[in-house]
C-alpha cells in the first residue's frame, strides 16, 4: 500500500511543474497561485522554448499560454541587475499588454523580475521612467515599441527572446509593418516565438522570414475550452427591432454572475449599456472612445462586483480576463470566425464552466455556419423565452433565495415583526404577502410583450464541413450555468467575399492625414472598425502617402464610414475625409 502510494506521488510528480526542470523560485510562485498541473500548452512548450528552440504555436485564448512562454522567459533572468531587456512580448491591445505584464509579476516576484508593459493611452513619461530605471522584459503594443525604439529609450541589442502572442490579430489589426520593423531591427541571433489562434498564410510567412526550423504545436482541436465541453454555445434567433427586449429575457433567464456583451461599434455599445441599466442591470460601457482612466475604472467595477454587466467593442475588450465572467453574449453574429473563437476564450477558462450565447437573424446562417466549421462545433439554435418562461425561472429564483433565507441563523430576530402581524391574518397569507415584496424588490416586474418565435426561419441543414445542428427541442431556453492581409500593400484587396462565391465591390474612402501625421495602417483599421459595424478582413487595401491615405471599403459601406470619421478623430486629429475616385 505504501508502495502505491509512493508510485503515485512520483507520477504527480513527473506530470507537474517540477518535472519540466523549471527553477525553484518559479516553483513557489506556481504552488502559491494555486498551478497543479500544467496545460498541453504549457507541457509541450516549456522544455521547447527553455532548450532554446523557435515555436508556432496555435492555441486559442484560454488555454495557458501566457505562463507557456512567461514561464522560460524568467527562466533566463541570471541574478543581475535589470538593465537591458533579454525578452520582449508584442501584443496587439493595451489590456493584453497589462494582463501579460501582471502575468510576469506573479510568476517572477521570487526573482526580481522587472518587466515594463508599454502602450498607447498611458503618458509616456512613465514608460520611460520604468524603462531608465532598468528592465527583464518589456511587454508592449507593436506602435508604442517603435515609438521607445525611435527615442532610444528601449535598446534590443541584447533581446534573446521575442514573443508574438495573439500573432493572428495584431495582423488583422495592421500591425504587419511595425511587426516586421522590430523583427528587422533585432539584427543578432535570437530566440522566436509565435502563438495564434488561427494559423493564416501570412502567419507562416513570418514565421518563414523570422524563425529558425521552427517547431509546430497545435492545441486548437484537441484541447480548446470548446471541444472539451466548458463552454455551452448556443444561439437565438430574434428579428433586429426585438434585440434589445431579447436579450434582456435571456439574461434574466440566464441570471449570469457575470456578462460580457460584444457590439459591432462604440455608439451601439453605449445605446445598449443605457437600455439595459433602464432594464435594471448593473451595466458598464468599454469602447475604444474612452481613456484609460475610463477604462481602469470600468475594469474595476467589473471586478468587483458593482458591475455585472459589460457592453464592450472587440477592440476594447480584447484580452480582458476577469474571473466573474460566466457569460459571453454576441448582440450580432461576429462576421469574422476568429473573433468568436477570441470572444469565447473570455468565459471557461482555468476549468470553469461558461456560456457562450449569440443574437442571430435569419440571414445570418451562413455566418454562423462558418463558425461551427472553424470551431468543429455545433451551435443549438434555442427559442427565446416567452413570458411564461421567464415568469417560472423568477419565481424558481424566488424559491432557491427564500430557502437559503430560511438557513439563517438569525431568523429568530425578525419574531416582532411576526407577532405584529399575526393579528392581521394568518400565517400562510403573511408568509405570501412577504414573497411578494421580496419577489417585486428582487426586480422580477414580467414585462407582458411577447418576443416572436422565429427559431424555425434558420433552417439547419448539414454543410460540406459536416455541421449538421439542429434547433433545440421545444421550448428550450437554456440551462443556467456559473484575411485581411496584414500589409496592406497597394492593389492588394481583402478578398472577402459577399456569400455568393463574388468578392463585393470595393469603394475608397479620403483621409486627408498621412506619414507626416504619424498615420499608421493600424490607425485607420482600428478607427474604421470601432466606428462602423466592419471587421478588419473587410478594410483594404490601404494605401498611406505623406498628406492623405486611401482606405478601401466596401462600396455598400463607403457613406456609413464617412458619416462615422466625420464624428471621430484619429491620433487626435479631425481629419477631411470624402469618397475617393482615380
Amino acid at each position: 500500500m505504501n508502495e502505491s502510494s509512493d508510485r503515485d506521488s512520483d507520477t504527480d510528480a513527473d506530470a507537474g511543474f517540477a518535472a519540466l526542470g523549471l527553477r525553484t523560485e518559479l516553483l513557489a510562485a506556481l504552488d502559491e497561485l494555486g498551478y497543479e498541473e500544467p496545460t498541453p500548452i504549457q507541457r509541450e512548450t516549456i522544455p521547447l522554448m527553455m532548450a532554446g528552440r523557435d515555436l508556432l504555436g496555435q492555441a486559442a485564448t484560454g488555454t495557458g499560454k501566457t505562463a507557456a512562454f512567461a514561464l522560460p522567459a524568467l527562466q533566463m533572468i541570471d541574478g543581475r541587475t535589470a538593465a537591458k531587456a533579454i525578452a520582449l512580448v508584442l501584443v496587439p491591445t493595451r489590456e493584453l499588454a497589462m494582463q501579460v505584464s501582471e502575468a510576469f509579476f506573479r510568476y517572477g516576484k521570487r526573482l526580481g523580475a522587472k518587466c515594463v508593459p508599454v502602450y498607447g493611452g498611458q503618458p509616456i513619461f512613465r514608460q520611460l521612467q520604468a524603462l531608465d530605471r532598468g528592465v527583464h522584459i518589456v511587454v508592449g503594443t507593436p506602435g508604442r515599441i517603435i515609438d521607445h525604439i525611435g527615442r532610444g529609450s528601449l535598446q534590443l541589442d541584447a533581446i534573446r527572446l521575442v514573443v508574438l502572442d495573439e500573432a493572428d490579430e495584431m495582423l488583422d489589426m495592421g500591425f504587419a509593418d511595425d511587426i516586421e520593423s522590430i523583427l528587422q531591427t533585432i539584427s543578432h541571433q535570437h530566440q522566436t516565438v509565435l502563438f495564434s489562434a488561427t494559423m493564416p498564410p501570412r502567419i507562416n510567412s513570418i514565421a518563414k522570414r523570422y524563425q529558425t526550423d521552427p517547431v509546430k504545436i497545435n492545441v486548437v482541436r484537441g484541447d480548446t475550452i470548446a471541444s472539451k465541453g466548458k463552454v455551452r454555445q448556443c444561439a437565438y434567433v430574434v428579428q433586429r427591432n426585438h434585440k434589445p427586449a431579447a436579450l434582456g429575457r435571456i439574461l434574466d433567464i440566464e441570471s449570469p454572475g457575470g456578462a460580457l456583451v460584444f457590439c459591432r461599434t462604440r455608439v451601439e455599445v453605449d445605446q445598449l449599456t443605457e437600455t439595459m441599466n433602464a432594464r435594471g442591470y448593473r451595466a458598464e460601457a468599454l469602447h475604444g472612445g474612452m481613456d484609460q482612466l475610463q477604462r481602469d475604472r470600468v475594469m474595476a467595477r467589473l471586478r468587483d462586483g458593482t458591475a455585472e454587466l459589460l457592453v464592450a467593442t472587440d477592440v476594447a475588450a480584447r484580452g480582458l480576463d476577469v474571473d466573474t465572467l460566466t457569460h459571453v453574449v454576441n448582440y450580432d453574429v461576429p462576421s469574422a470566425p476568429e473573433s468568436y473563437v477570441h470572444r469565447i476564450g473570455r468565459v471557461g477558462r482555468a476549468g470553469r464552466e461558461g456560456v457562450a450565447i449569440t443574437r442571430a437573424e435569419p440571414r445570418e446562417q451562413r455566418l454562423l455556419a462558418n463558425i461551427e466549421r472553424l470551431t468543429k462545433q455545433a451551435i443549438a439554435i434555442e427559442k427565446v423565452p416567452s413570458v411564461k418562461d421567464l415568469r417560472a425561472a423568477q419565481m424558481e429564483q424566488t424559491v432557491t433565495a427564500i430557502r437559503e433565507s430560511m438557513a439563517a441563523d438569525d431568523l429568530d430576530d425578525f419574531y416582532p415583526v411576526l407577532n405584529a402581524l399575526t393579528g392581521d391574518g394568518n400565517p400562510q397569507r403573511i408568509a405570501l404577502a412577504t414573497i411578494r415584496l421580496f419577489h417585486e424588490l428582487a426586480g422580477n416586474v414580467v414585462d407582458e410583450t411577447e418576443i416572436p418565435d422565429i427559431s424555425h426561419r434558420l433552417e439547419r441543414r448539414p454543410d460540406s464541413a459536416g455541421s449538421s445542428v439542429r434547433p433545440a427541442g421545444k421550448g428550450s431556453v437554456g440551462s443556467r450555468s456559473a484575411a485581411r492581409p496584414g500589409s496592406r500593400v497597394e492593389g492588394r484587396g481583402s478578398g472577402r467575399s459577399d456569400g455568393r462565391g463574388e468578392k463585393p465591390a470595393t469603394g475608397f474612402v479620403y483621409i486627408g492625414l498621412g506619414r507626416s501625421a504619424g498615420i499608421r495602417p493600424g490607425d485607420l483599421v482600428g478607427a474604421i472598425a470601432n466606428e462602423t459595424g466592419l471587421v478588419g478582413r473587410e478594410i483594404g487595401p490601404i494605401r498611406i502617402a505623406e498628406k492623405f491615405a486611401v482606405v478601401g471599403v466596401p462600396d455598400r459601406s463607403v457613406d456609413a464610414v464617412l458619416a462615422a470619421l466625420k464624428a471621430t478623430t484619429i491620433k487626435g486629429k479631425k481629419p477631411t475625409v470624402r469618397r475617393y475616385t482615380e
